[in-house]
């Protein structure tokens, strides 16, 4: 009887702790908007507000928002490059459009960091020249929240 008691008793612990243990991982989604109050728009370095911002974290929400077009601007868009290599050449061939040029307006467009690597985002907006220039992009590699 008593070793039937001390089993449901460790097993009762380790799902307690199974389950503590997720609740570590999940944490408090942040909801951040990128580039703060200056937005997503040409002329800003993202690289070094990213750096800034980190880290990030499983689940946190990052916004993004900027200006429509209109006839005496060009809108940015916003796309998820595939890998380190296409983000570091602004080659968008394998890249997911994730917010076309009018998403950003309002509210934002928002995505969720839910996945366990980097994300890389950047601009193809003038053929892609203020990627290329380090302006319009970063990445984020989301970290499981600490206890």
């Amino acid at each position: 009887m008593r070793m039937k008691m001390a089993f449901t008793f460790g097993a009762q612990g380790f799902i307690l702790l199974a389950i503590a243990a997720s609740f570590l991982l999940v944490g408090e989604a942040r909801t951040i908007v990128v580039g703060g109050s200056e937005g997503w728009r040409f002329g800003f370095n993202y690289t070094d507000w990213a750096l800034k911002t980190s880290p990030f974290y499983l689940n946190d929400k990052l916004v993004f928002k900027y200006a429509p077009p209109s006839d005496t601007s060009v809108a940015p868009n916003v796309y998820l490059l595939p890998n380190l290599l296409s983000y570091l050449a602004c080659n968008f061939s394998s890249a997911k459009l994730l917010a076309n040029e009018t998403q950003g307006s309002g509210e934002g467009f928002e995505f969720v960091l839910n996945r366990w690597r980097p994300a890389y985002f950047a601009s193809t907006a003038e053929d892609g020249s203020h990627c290329r220039e380090g302006q319009m992009k970063f990445f984020a590699i989301p970290l499981p929240h600490p206890s």
